[in-house]
């Protein structure tokens, strides 16, 4: 799997050429508000992402996904929103489940490049480093290929930075 970095900041979103089609947000059931790339999502939606959670359209508990398009606000044709559960309750093995279900489901998606906060990094709950170290063992694990572009801080990004040489 071929990985790359978009700093998270709106900026940098609106110059980057070629961005994938697909963005994955995931975010937990007590995230309010949204936070990292997402809580930027939202903001350029007019708060939707935020409504979407209000009228319990989305919840963010364990497991679900949403696909959302968000129109011609963001680079991104669609949005996968991946609930995480309660924030108190993920470590490094929710990561590791988490990670593979998104793996999984890109893959049945038939999206072979697409964009990633990997899961707990909204929130700083996992580095930078083990945060993409877990996803891309579940990726590999999962038999996913292709390219994954990691949207992440530019100080995460040096942080994780060699994991991208080996993979």
């Amino acid at each position: 799997m071929n990985v790359s970095f978009l700093a998270s900041d709106l900026g940098k979103w609106d110059a980057a050429e070629g961005v994938p089609e697909t963005l994955v947000l995931p975010f937990f059931v007590d995230e309010r508000p949204l936070r990292g790339a997402a809580g930027l999502c939202d903001w350029r939606l007019c708060g939707r992402l935020s409504r979407m959670l209000q009228s319990s359209r989305v919840s963010g508990k364990w497991g679900e996904t949403t696909l959302y398009p968000p129109g011609k606000r963001l680079p991104w044709g669609r949005l996968v929103l991946v609930g995480l559960g309660a924030a108190d309750r993920f470590d490094e093995k929710a990561a590791r489940e988490a990670s593979r279900v998104i793996a999984e489901k890109m893959t049945k998606l038939s999206t072979p490049r697409y964009a990633l906060v990997p899961p707990g990094r909204s929130t700083g709950r996992l580095s930078a480093r083990r945060a993409l170290e877990i996803y891309l063992e579940e990726a590999r694990a999962a038999k996913a290929s292709g390219e994954l572009v990691v949207v992440e801080s530019v100080a995460g990004q040096k942080e994780a930075a060699e994991l991208t040489r080996s993979h």
